[in-house]
């Protein structure tokens, strides 16, 4: 009598049960976050159009077991989907990327050489060639005004919103509107 002997996994792969469980509950976790998303900023985010379409699906219930089926529907989407790049997505919207952040010091550095020196739009221009000269040249010059009266920032951050979008944010994806900060959020 001859057995067959399997080969025995390695215990390092073998999943519980109850790992399997937190991983589908942190997918329909994830899930959930991005339903909370605004259509906008759903745009922007690396996802399938299914689980895309499955969301909005979600925003328009308001039934509480409709809503329940609908997220686990959700998570069942999440799964064949990779949430890395998802969750770089929402930790740059959440402003907790390294990247964003420096991207976004970048932004200030450019605008605070703006107003302190004349040169700095030319150097601007050489590395960013289409943008609105004319209009920005205005806003530079509001802006010291602003300054120099004591006045609120209007022009300032209008300077800081142009820039958002001469700039490229590393990660966005191509034609996608720049993440909201806490500077836009201020705005007058």
């Amino acid at each position: 009598m001859t057995t067959s002997i399997q080969p025995q996994q390695p215990e390092d792969t073998l999943i519980s049960k109850s790992q399997k469980k937190r991983e589908m509950d942190a997918l329909q976790d994830l899930g959930k976050t991005l339903a909370g998303l605004s259509t906008d900023t759903l745009k922007t985010m690396p996802i399938p159009d299914e689980l895309r379409e499955a969301i909005r699906e979600y925003k328009r219930l308001n039934a509480h077991g409709a809503l329940r089926r609908q997220l686990q529907y959700i998570g069942k989407l999440m799964r064949s989907v990779d949430a890395e790049p998802i969750e770089a997505r929402l930790a740059v919207l959440r402003g907790e990327s390294d990247q964003h952040t420096g991207w976004l010091h970048r932004l200030e550095r450019w605008r605070d050489r703006l107003l302190a020196e004349d040169k700095a739009l030319d150097a601007l221009l050489a590395e960013y060639p289409g943008l609105d000269v004319q209009t920005l040249r205005t806003h530079i010059r509001n802006a010291r005004r602003e300054q120099a009266d004591n006045k609120p920032p209007k022009s300032y951050r209008v300077i800081f919103k142009m820039l958002k979008d001469i700039i490229p944010e590393p990660g966005r994806p191509a034609g996608a509107p720049a993440a909201q900060t806490d500077e836009d959020a201020h705005e007058d």
